[in-house]
């Protein structure tokens, strides 16, 4: 059975950002400006994403 995945994308910078919230971004895997990648939805990856909603563009695939 397979995991659900998140697209998610990076759409604003992390520069001048909250050291945490450039780690949660990092954590993600994004390093780049609309850079898209999918990730496992875990409560883990919800709560990265939830921290740093304001920068991300996601979506369930």
């Amino acid at each position: 059975m397979e995991k659900a995945k998140l697209r998610v994308t990076l759409v604003r910078s992390t520069s001048g950002r909250l050291a945490s919230h450039q780690a949660c971004v990092k954590g993600l895997g994004l390093r780049k400006m609309h850079q898209t990648v999918e990730v496992e939805d875990t409560p883990c990856t919800r709560g990265m994403i939830n921290k740093v909603s304001y920068m991300l563009n996601y979506e369930q695939v």
